[in-house]
């Protein structure tokens, strides 16, 4: 029952009003100048402007580049047919962008036309996606890769067999042939076991990550002829962590060698720690992680091999085996990890996500 001094009418304004500023939703409206009239909050904190600063300002001028051509803002006033749009990119400042979903329609007030846009940042899932599929396609070629060198593994055994066998048979000058062919096979098999990847599950064990840190720093200062510079940048809160020693200093000593690699004389690698809360790791929600990265200020990635950084046998030095980051991969991933990379010239960043699991909460 509705009360005697509230009308279904009056029930419905009061929504209607209320709404707009509890929405997750950005939502902008413009004039038939396409000037901002209004923005609930949510668009305020999407375009980090406040209200004040974006009323009767032309949508035009919040932007770098020209996310939204006025001509088609222009012909929908005209129209009324209502457009939108996926993966529309506002750059709102130098180096800052995000992606969005943007829903555009005519409305009426005051008896003018008006535009109502509607915005709906989906960086986030986007990312979720990408790293799923990245993750799926990393799997399918390292299933592929383990199914062929198994196939190559099995006759080489056989061949090298037959040519120890052979070399009994024959003299000693003939010998250096099935020598050749023994030597040859052997190291097939190396680089067929490194294809293989670890096959050892890791011992975790709790230890205080700058520990691993520490030995790699020490490692890579002493044997560098380039004239590097090594950065330490540690958090010093961070809690213990649950990890295998042996098996996370190879998947961090693989990233930090490709750095030295990458870098011209007197480059600088950073190694950087910090807590990192919320994060998606293989589509879970984890409360709290270690972020562990490794900067360095060389080219970058050549952009051909981004899409399959970590594939066995994918390398951007023209010597590389391109082994090293795929074995860091299945090592991160082994430890419930997660490894992702961000690149540009002079900026390459790998970072590792190990969940921090607080034991008074199990």
């Amino acid at each position: 029952m509705l009360s005697d001094t509230k009308s279904v009418k009056q029930i419905k304004l009061a929504y209607q009003q209320r709404i707009p500023n509890q929405l997750v939703t950005a939502v902008l409206v413009l004039d038939q100048n396409l000037a901002i009239q209004y923005a609930n909050p949510a668009a305020e904190a999407l375009l980090i402007r406040s209200f004040n600063k974006l009323y009767n300002q032309p949508l035009a001028n919040l932007f770098i580049n020209d996310p939204i051509k006025q001509e088609r803002l222009n012909q929908l006033l005209l129209s009324g047919q209502e457009f939108s749009d996926s993966d529309v990119i506002l750059e709102l400042f130098v180096n800052y962008k995000i992606t969005i979903e943007l829903m555009a329609s005519a409305v009426t007030f005051e008896d003018l036309p008006h535009i109502l846009l509607e915005l709906k940042q989906i960086d986030q899932q986007k990312n979720i996606n990408a790293e799923a599929f990245q993750h799926q396609q990393w799997e399918s070629a390292r299933d592929l890769i383990r199914g062929l060198a198994h196939e190559i593994k099995n006759p080489l055994g056989g061949l090298r067999g037959a040519a120890q066998l052979l070399s009994k048979e024959l003299t000693q000058s003939q010998q250096e042939y099935t020598e050749m062919i023994i030597e040859q096979a052997d190291r097939l098999t190396n680089l067929v076991d490194r294809l293989l990847g670890p096959n050892q599950l890791p011992n975790m064990t709790q230890h205080n990550i700058h520990s691993v840190l520490e030995k790699i720093y020490n490692v890579v200062r002493f044997d560098n002829n380039e004239g590097i510079s090594f950065v330490r940048d540690y958090d010093p809160s961070l809690p213990e962590v649950t990890f295998d020693d042996d098996k996370l200093q190879q998947a961090l000593l693989n990233i930090v060698n490709n750095a030295i690699q990458a870098l011209e004389h007197n480059g600088t690698i950073t190694l950087k720690t910090r807590a990192a809360t919320n994060k998606t790791i293989n589509g879970k929600r984890i409360k709290l992680c270690a972020s562990i990265c490794i900067i360095d200020n060389g080219p970058g990635i050549p952009t051909k091999i981004r899409d399959t950084l970590f594939y066995p046998m994918v390398s951007g030095k023209t010597n590389g085996t391109g082994l090293g980051l795929s074995i860091s991969q299945t090592l991160i991933h082994q430890h419930g990890g997660k490894l992702s990379y961000s690149s540009k010239p002079g900026y390459t960043e790998f970072e590792i996500l190990l969940p921090i699991i607080n034991e008074a909460s199990l």
